[in-house]
């Protein structure tokens, strides 16, 4: 359990970084991503985004 909550962790932290590139695709703007701006500063957390590219990488795993 752990090692799994790491692992999306790690996927937040990797996808808020990678943002402004991501949205240039449609990344960071599906219905379950989250979005707030508090103190000035916007925050976001693309949960959807995170379990899309997480199902995708899961599908290239397998195939090879």
């Amino acid at each position: 359990m752990l090692r799994w909550t790491f692992t999306i962790f790690f996927s937040v932290i990797v996808l808020s970084a990678a943002l402004p590139w991501l949205q240039k695709i449609g990344l960071g703007r599906l219905p379950g991503d989250v979005r707030f701006r508090l103190f000035g500063r916007e925050f976001v957390l693309p949960f959807a985004s995170t379990i899309l590219l997480s199902m995708v990488a899961l599908v290239i795993g397998k195939l090879l």
